[in-house]
């Protein structure tokens, strides 16, 4: 019986087809790892720094992340070679957002101790608080759409493709969320929301 020139070692014995598959196997797997890491690695802050935009929590934001990443993680084989790779990961991180505030263990809200009162900030950071606090009273789609354009500063049609959604629903999205953030801002709801 002769046996294929490919299945023989160099030292003469046999080598099975499955070993030399399973090698195969772990070597693409650790590659496929390694590049994952390095991907991760570079665009980690940028992922946090959305995060953080999105939810105005630098605890939570890290969460997202957390989420985002670990989802990355279980898909990198197949995904990896998308086209447009950190739109695909926006696009996961602003639906891991946009889906954690679905969840019903999102609106409680446990504290170790009563919260003590913030110092007094000086009028930059007050307008901040108050514009983050604002932003968190304004519908979800519509802070994540006012993030995405104006934090993020990313054009109309680049939000519509992370969102699923058409330019209009950008546009309109985008208009009544600022006037939401106007009305918020101002008058008697402004001095609330600076609480």
């Amino acid at each position: 019986m002769d046996v294929p020139a490919w299945d023989v070692q160099p030292g003469g014995g046999r080598r099975s087809f499955k070993s030399r598959h399973r090698r195969e196997e772990m070597r693409m797997r650790a590659e496929a790892q390694q590049d994952y890491i390095e991907y991760v690695t570079g665009r980690l802050p940028r992922l946090r720094h959305l995060a953080y935009l999105l939810c105005g929590d630098e605890h939570r934001a890290d969460d997202l992340v957390q989420q985002t990443i670990t989802k990355l993680y279980v898909r990198w084989r197949r995904i990896r070679d998308v086209e447009h790779l950190d739109q695909y990961v926006r696009t996961m991180l602003l639906r891991t957002f946009l889906d954690e505030r679905r969840r019903p263990w999102s609106r409680v809200g446990l504290l170790a101790e009563p919260p003590e009162p913030p110092p007094a900030p000086d009028c930059r950071v007050e307008d901040a608080l108050a514009l983050r606090a604002a932003l968190a009273r304004v519908p979800r789609r519509q802070q994540a759409v006012l993030v995405l354009r104006f934090l993020c500063d990313l054009g109309v049609d680049e939000v519509a493709q992370i969102l699923g959604c058409s330019a209009g629903t950008v546009k309109s999205q985008s208009s009544r969320g600022l006037a939401t953030m106007r009305r918020l801002l101002d008058g008697t709801e402004a001095q609330t929301v600076g609480r």
